[in-house]
């Protein structure tokens, strides 16, 4: 599976459960299970590039501005939320984070699911509970791509305080409440 094949799924995924995560999630699943297990392997690991990519401090005010707070939970669910939304969102928020603007509606963007939706359609395709250190999950952590420990975040830090002026119609929009 290469990158663009990733976003296919995502975004083929995504226009099908017209809004229901659930049910984005059971398709994303249903779709890689009638992959390879290395395949399902190789969208983990780029699903973990891609979280780690969106570790910036511009994507942290987003969420910031648009939650009202963050934790790393939080902070993780909706970077997972960011490529759940496909490509096209995904790229513009890492560009520029006020694009997000156009695109959020409401406040609480997650999409924790889309953490075990590799691993879940790997036991699915294999028939049974993945061996110890042989999930998608592991040997993505094998490969480095750690989005908990493995990666600074990048860009430059803020203060609450510089918010509206860094992130505008994203203040406007949300913060200003």
């Amino acid at each position: 599976m290469d990158k663009t094949e990733f976003w296919e799924l995502i975004e083929s995924a995504k226009t099908r459960a017209k809004g229901n995560q659930n049910l984005q999630e059971q398709l994303l699943i249903s779709s890689l299970a009638k992959r390879s297990p290395e395949q399902i392997i190789e969208f983990e690991c780029i699903l973990r590039e891609y979280l780690i990519a969106a570790d910036d401090f511009g994507i942290l005010a987003a969420q910031k501005i648009i939650d009202g707070y963050v934790t790393d939970d939080s902070y993780l669910y909706f970077r997972c939320w960011l490529i759940g939304e496909g490509q096209q969102v995904y790229q513009n928020a890492l560009r520029a984070p006020d694009t997000l603007a156009a695109v959020v509606e409401e406040a609480y963007l997650d999409f924790e699911a889309l953490l075990v939706v590799a691993d879940s359609a790997f036991e699915e395709c294999i028939g049974q509970e993945a061996e110890a250190g042989s999930s998608p999950r592991d040997i993505a952590l094998a490969r480095g791509l750690d989005y908990d420990s493995g990666s600074e975040t990048k860009g430059e830090d803020w203060t609450e305080n510089q918010l509206p002026k860094l992130l505008p119609k994203l203040w406007k929009k949300f913060g200003a409440a």
